[in-house]
């Protein structure tokens, strides 16, 4: 195939893949972590990536099946070697003068060897042979130590060579877990009657003071980032519960009486209660503008550097369950993948505990204290 036949039919599939998703050069570009001018390049012909990894993400980002990446991949294969210039060919080698013939060698004079001195019969060696044997002697009781020694190090238990630890993943994350539905919105379980509610930033100080813990939902924040500029793409999340017990008789407190907002924002939503809970991604939905337009929900796989994180949003619902539960986030990067589990802001598992059946109460300021739904002449 002529070199420009073979760059403008992968231009033509890449244009192809592109057109399936939907989104700009520069929505694509972004989960790729190239800027949108390399992509058109790409599109266009201009350009042929050095590597095929590029362009396979992209096609996983736009839903390629496994056939059309393969074809892509050896329309790759022909562009990109079209696009190099020939290898020369190697001259050859001179041939190798014929090296001079040695020069013979005189052969050593035989010397006369004198027979040994007869050995005595019986009886201890003479004076020269005790030495000799003394000699012997020592030599051989210094390899036996030396033996003895080499094999108990190898032989004693605690001294083996400690296997080189792997290396760290190439992102970092950081939780917060203690967020309120709109800044305002959220419910503790608590044995004993806590202090008025906190503003949302001392809402872990207080929770932690109070003994409570969360009440029905559970809102984590999730911030990823790469360690460096090479892109770490994210491949998947997933929940994973640890235990599961009877919730607490405990009393719920609200911390408000109902809020809204304009916004809802995207995130990955996770019902507990569930044998094998699986976290979904819904859209989310600005109406602050004079029309409301969707949040497109987080699409995997999803490409991070240290210079472009992302924001993970979880919310973790149960009605009957005392949850302990774990995040666990998929990735690769640069010939690498693995799986890291993300727990509380301490490493523990996060705790949902359900509020069915719990007596609920919200605060009354004007009175200060906390009081029954009945009590404040409200229902639910």
């Amino acid at each position: 195939m002529p070199k420009d036949a073979a760059v403008e039919e992968f231009a033509r599939l890449v244009r192809e893949v592109k057109a399936r998703d939907g989104r700009s050069y520069e929505a694509l570009g972004r989960r790729l972590n190239v800027s949108a001018s390399t992509l058109h390049r790409y599109c266009s012909g201009a350009t042929v990536p050095e590597d095929f990894g590029v362009v396979d993400r992209l096609a996983v980002l736009c839903g390629a099946d496994g056939e059309r990446r393969r074809a892509l991949e050896e329309s790759w294969t022909r562009a990109d070697r079209a696009r190099r210039p020939p290898v020369p060919e190697p001259e050859p080698l001179p041939e190798p003068e014929p090296a001079p013939d040695p020069k013979p060698v005189p052969e050593p004079e035989q010397t006369s060897v004198p027979e040994p001195a007869p050995v005595p019969e019986q009886g201890l060696p003479s004076g020269r042979g005790r030495r000799r044997w003394g000699r012997v002697g020592l030599i051989g009781g210094a390899m036996a130590v030396v033996g003895a020694v080499t094999l108990g190090v190898v032989l004693l238990p605690g001294k083996a060579r400690e296997p080189a630890a792997p290396p760290p993943p190439p992102l970092t994350w950081t939780v917060a877990s203690h967020l309120w539905a709109n800044g305002c919105g959220h419910t503790y379980l608590a044995e004993r009657t806590p202090a008025p509610p906190p503003e949302p930033a001392d809402a872990r100080r207080w929770a932690a003071a109070a003994g409570a813990v969360h009440g029905g939902e559970t809102l984590v924040r999730v911030s990823v980032q790469g360690r460096g500029a090479a892109a770490v793409v994210l491949q998947g999340l997933h929940v994973r519960v640890v235990e599961r017990g009877t919730p607490p008789a405990w009393s719920a407190y609200r911390m408000d009486d109902g809020c809204g907002g304009a916004v809802t924002p995207r995130r990955f939503e996770v019902d507990l209660d569930r044998p094998r809970p699986v976290a979904r991604a819904r859209d989310g939905y600005d109406a602050s503008g004079e029309e409301g337009r969707t949040l497109p929900a987080v699409s995997f796989p999803y490409a991070v550097t240290a210079a472009d994180p992302e924001e993970l949003l979880v919310s973790a619902r149960t009605a009957r369950c005392d949850c302990r539960w774990f995040l666990e986030l998929e990735w690769s990067a640069e010939g690498r993948s693995g799986t890291v589990r993300i727990g509380d802001e301490d490493g523990s598992p996060f705790r949902t505990s359900g509020t069915e059946g719990r007596p609920a109460y919200g605060y009354d300021s004007p009175g200060r204290a906390w009081i029954t739904s009945s009590e404040s002449g409200q229902s639910g």
